[in-house]
């Protein structure tokens, strides 16, 4: 689990908007693009290049 703090201070590099924490996977969402950032060894990866799309089938 990610830091509160962290979280709290996060945004979404595409478009700044806040993000959500998924436990399984484990990620983070951002509702306002629709793009998924995975979390590998409690880091938050928040490469643009990394984002998956949320409404795309895995």
């Amino acid at each position: 689990m990610l830091n509160k703090k962290l979280l709290d201070i996060l945004a979404c590099p595409i478009c700044k908007g806040d993000l959500v924490y998924n436990e399984d996977p484990e990620s983070l969402d951002c509702k306002k693009c629709q793009k998924r950032y995975p979390v590998k060894d409690d880091i938050p990866v928040m490469l643009i290049d990394e984002a998956q799309d949320l409404n795309k089938e895995d």
